[in-house]
């Protein structure tokens, strides 16, 4: 069987499922720091950075993930992967025209993931902004990354690096896997941990100023925003991080630093064993609400 040599731009955007989207698009606004672009009747888009969008809020009963946006290099890459799944009886989906337009993207495809049930958007390209993207309390530079528990994370690694060309820079041994969306650059755009299910574990918004994870900190305690795990600094890819919760217990971190690859000859994967010193090299741990809430959508995937 052919392996796939797809090369991507970026994690595009995540859409996610929330409870109360007021309630939800206020904290994303007011907490995390994201810009609202505009609202619908069931959802919110916002960004933090120059695209469209990089989170939409979906109203739902039950809050998680509805699907992962990759962006492309290129339309042929784009046109290249759908061959690509359709050759293994990978089912692909076209984006509707009427959503391709509210997503401000350029068509492409959907397709379920079949290790982990999630639903997954390729498109080559998201229109702009209007206006550049102004920080307020918090200096994010981009949506980091996306990580995902899995029931069989060497199943769900192997489909990424066979079928979707990501590749392994890190592994955390029978924990979890960081991956990059080749030939980006940056340590993981997407990590697979181990769980008894599928289940969406965090997003990360990564930041420019180490001063933004203790600004975090002391605003968070003043509005009693639950936090579950740091300020620490991960081994792997040297990033400081900082984890809190959403109003529906998602888990949301903020991290400043991480190493980039060289897109040739870039240095082997890393074991590391699972200890607490393999995840923080302050030696915290995590609190018992971390990461514990984050129902992947298995329904009405094409909306």
């Amino acid at each position: 069987m052919a392996q796939s040599n797809a090369r991507f731009e970026r994690l595009g955007y995540l859409a996610l499922n929330v409870t109360d989207l007021e309630k939800s698009a206020e904290f994303y606004e007011t907490m995390v720091g994201l810009r609202r672009v505009e609202t619908n009747v069931d959802a919110v888009f916002l960004r933090c950075s120059d695209r469209h969008h990089d989170i939409v809020l979906f109203q739902s009963d039950a809050p998680g993930l509805k699907r992962i946006g990759w962006q492309m290099e290129s339309p042929e890459q784009l046109e290249a992967l759908d061959r690509h799944f359709r050759s293994i009886g990978i089912v692909t989906r076209p984006v509707s025209n009427a959503d391709a337009v509210e997503m401000a993207i350029d068509g492409g495809f959907r397709m379920t993931e079949p290790t982990t049930g999630a639903t997954m958007e390729f498109y080559s390209h998201m229109d702009h902004a209007d206006s550049a993207f102004e920080p307020t309390h918090t200096k994010i530079a981009r949506l980091g990354h996306v990580v995902l528990a899995s029931a069989d994370m060497a199943a769900t690694e192997r489909f990424f690096s066979e079928n979707m060309n990501f590749k392994v820079s890190d592994r955390i041994e029978n924990g979890v896997v960081h991956m990059r969306c080749f030939p980006n650059p940056l340590h993981h755009s997407f990590g697979v941990g181990a769980g008894k299910a599928a289940q969406l574990h965090h997003v990360n918004f990564m930041v420019t100023d180490m001063d933004d994870i203790g600004r975090a900190n002391t605003r968070m305690k003043s509005k009693t925003i639950p936090i579950v795990y740091g300020p620490g600094k991960h081994p792997q890819s040297e990033s400081v991080f900082f984890y809190f919760l959403d109003p529906d217990g998602l888990t949301l971190e903020y991290s400043y630093g991480m190493e980039e690859f060289p897109e040739h000859a870039p240095r082997a994967p890393r074991l590391f064993p699972m200890t607490v010193e393999s995840v923080d090299h302050w030696g915290g741990l995590p609190e018992p609400d971390f990461a514990k809430v984050g129902e992947i959508e298995t329904a009405g995937r094409d909306r």
